[in-house]
């Protein structure tokens, strides 16, 4: 068996499907089973058997290697799921649904079209979903987003100046805690700590257990402390470089604590 990693968008989530005798050089576009349906993707990674033995999902096959015909409905899609975009706006409008849609994806068999949308509040979309079901007969599935996965399928530029994480690279959001600000003893300005989504940025989950580690034994800013017998009041602290300031009696003093927090 020959197992590959299989992308349906550039720089997206990698799935994994069996090959079985099929030899495919990677960037190489193909036509896959999944559970919606036959989908289109590109592969970009051969995986060894061992890899695969632990993924919680059921690994179905490569069809084939997609022809120039595969390639030209792939485009029609991609039009035709623009089109359903702007259709199922208007259409949830008419209604008096308050619905944002973000965007729409057919199946590459055309036996499913899934539309992403944002919403304050619960939708009831049932008559919405007939209509669009009348107009393209086919299978219709309204998904409700996040602001995260908003962010993520319409992409952007963080503070740092880099395309956003979850765009990138991220193939699954990881929780995000406002403890975790605290522990990196950041400002919890919303305007710091929070990215283009509105959410807590994805991170401050990168360096948490670092954080963790390194704030061991480590007072925080505000406590009493003992410096060579003289009781003093904690100014400032820098985890990573395990160290602190100490007011003592008008006087600044810094003390960095050894890997047993000495």
């Amino acid at each position: 068996m020959n197992y590959y990693g299989v992308v349906f968008k550039d720089k997206g989530k990698v799935y994994y499907f069996n090959g079985r005798d099929k030899n495919i050089p990677n960037n190489v576009t193909v036509i896959v089973d999944t559970n919606r349906g036959e989908q289109f993707g590109k592969v970009v990674m051969k995986v060894a058997s061992d890899e695969v033995k632990d993924i919680d999902y059921e690994i179905k096959d490569i069809i084939r290697i997609a022809s120039r015909k595969d390639y030209a409905q792939f485009l029609k899609n991609c039009r035709d799921s623009e089109s359903a975009v702007k259709f199922a706006q208007k259409s949830s409008d008419e209604l008096g649904l308050d619905m944002h849609f973000i965007d729409a994806s057919f199946t590459f068999d055309r036996k499913q079209l899934l539309l992403n949308f944002t919403a304050d509040e619960r939708v009831d979309f049932r008559q919405l979903a007939k209509i669009l079901a009348g107009v393209y007969k086919t299978r219709i599935e309204l998904r409700q987003i996040g602001a995260r996965d908003k962010a993520c399928i319409v992409g952007g530029v963080g503070m740092c100046g880099r395309q956003l994480c979850c765009t990138s690279f991220l193939e699954h959001m990881d929780s995000v805690t406002i403890t975790m600000a605290k522990d990196q003893n950041l400002s919890l300005n919303p305007s710091k700590i929070n990215g283009c989504c509105g959410r807590l940025l994805c991170c401050l989950a990168y360096e948490e257990d670092c954080y963790i580690a390194c704030s061991k034994n480590m007072p925080s800013v505000g406590d009493k402390v003992h410096v060579d017998g003289v009781l003093g009041e904690v100014v400032g602290v820098d985890i990573l470089k395990r160290k602190y300031k100490v007011l003592v009696n008008d006087e600044i003093r810094e003390v960095v604590l050894n890997e047993k927090g000495n």
